[in-house]
């Protein structure tokens, strides 16, 4: 964990159902063919009926009178750009990550073929579409609620597909460190998938959805659920907050930095050419020691984090935004914010200018026999080469890092995200058909 996680856009004030679009009616009983696109003012309306033969017929009209689909339901983001989505969206509140191995005797032409299918899937319920075949209806009722699905590569995937030559050098294994107990079964993967939404059947429809289409192509290695703040749910909007209660996010880079875009993407004319505008993600389960961390007083958790555990505040004085003065010092003579506080180590400053954008969810697997939770976070961090952005600064973390006996790191992953597909490009083409 760093102290540049993503602050909490998703968090967002409600919007006046009065603004909204009215909700739209049949023209007849029987209408059909009608998508979840055209019912983003009809969420929380029953009896929908399913039109013509098979799901893919798309989903009826709700009838006069329906609610209005709140601001929840109808944010959607976009599945072509210059970048893959989920990479620069707000926090959402619900979130899955699943990773896949090539089936036995499944190459090029059988990913190739995948991620075909994929991208066009993701298309269809990031815009609020059922899925093209054999729709389960979990999603029907429902606006495209923020969803957003990513694909990477992992570093077997190469050697998989016959495409070494191809792999990127910024895929090479990450170091070993001292917090790691990382269990292989959940680490690394061919193929890397990240699902996010605002609702929690939206964001299962669509991990349902990606698996049916693996077919026998790829099967699952290992799954992941995690979840974040839902939309609405504070006064107004704020950084998020973490398992162990942090205000965590404040100095993550922002899309209007004048070097976010140096920091977080892979140039257009870098190498490979195939990785141009993608950029690479860290993911790692690392689990919280609650019952240890909550046995600290308050003062000693806002030392080992080095902000104020109210509003995020640095401890050399002011508000969450204030620049924190490393040099401050008490009455004692000795530092506000503490040699070995994470927020202090984690500073670009204090790595060689190396930053990542988090985006993340946390996670709760339920208790063990002793009660003792398997909660934490599902680290996920983006860069445009994390030899750069997330190795020198967990190398930093692993030599004296005051949160360090509170974390244990579960699993690990390193994937290469392609940039995004064009209109009528499927993602990674450019490298699987290159």
């Amino acid at each position: 964990m760093t102290d540049r996680t993503l602050q909490d856009p998703s968090a967002l004030p409600e919007q006046d159902p009065s603004a909204l679009p009215e909700p739209r009616q049949a023209d007849t009983p029987a209408a059909a063919g009608v998508s979840r696109r055209r019912l983003l003012g009809t969420a929380g309306a029953t009896g929908l009926v399913l039109g013509a033969a098979g799901a893919a017929a798309g989903y009826a009209a709700a009838p006069a009178g329906a609610a209005p689909l709140t601001s929840l339901g109808a944010g959607r983001a976009m599945f072509h750009g210059k970048h893959q989505p989920g990479i620069t969206e707000g926090l959402q509140a619900r979130g899955h990550l699943v990773a896949f191995d090539l089936a036995a005797g499944a190459g090029r032409r059988e990913a190739a073929a995948l991620l075909r299918r994929w991208s066009a899937t993701a298309e269809r319920l990031m815009a609020g579409e059922p899925a093209a075949h054999g729709d389960t209806d979990v999603a029907r009722d429902a606006g495209p609620s923020s969803l957003t699905i990513t694909f990477g590569f992992g570093r077997a995937f190469f050697d998989r597909t016959g495409l070494q030559k191809q792999r990127p050098a910024a895929l090479a294994p990450l170091p070993d460190f001292s917090s790691d107990r990382l269990d292989k079964a959940r680490s690394d993967g061919d193929l890397w998938v990240q699902i996010g939404a605002d609702d929690a059947l939206v964001a299962f429809h669509a991990l349902r959805t990606i698996q049916k289409d693996a077919g026998s192509a790829a099967r699952i290695r290992w799954q992941m659920n995690g979840f974040n703040r839902s939309p609405g749910a504070t006064a107004h909007p704020m950084t998020a907050r973490n398992l162990m209660g942090q205000i965590d996010g404040t100095r993550n880079p922002k899309p209007s930095d004048s070097d976010f875009d140096r920091r977080i993407f892979v140039p257009a004319d870098g190498d490979p050419a195939w990785m141009a505008n993608g950029s690479y993600a860290v993911v790692r389960r690392i689990r919280m020691l609650l019952d240890d961390w909550e046995k600290l007083s308050l003062s000693r958790q806002e030392n080992v984090i080095g902000r104020r555990k109210a509003d995020g505040a640095p401890l050399s004085g002011g508000d969450e935004t204030t620049e924190m003065d490393l040099e401050k010092t008490g009455p004692d003579g000795s530092y506000l914010v503490p040699v070995n506080a994470h927020a202090r180590i984690t500073r670009p400053d204090r790595n060689g200018g190396a930053a990542m954008l988090r985006r993340p969810f946390s996670y709760h697997d339920g208790f063990d026999d002793r009660g003792v939770p398997d909660a934490g976070l599902l680290f996920i961090c983006w860069q445009a080469d994390p030899l750069r952005g997330f190795v020198p600064v967990q190398r930093k973390l692993d030599r004296g890092d005051a949160l360090s006996p509170y974390i244990r790191h579960e699993a690990s992953g390193l994937f290469a995200v392609p940039g995004g597909a064009a209109k009528g490009e499927y993602v990674g083409q450019r490298l699987l058909e290159g």
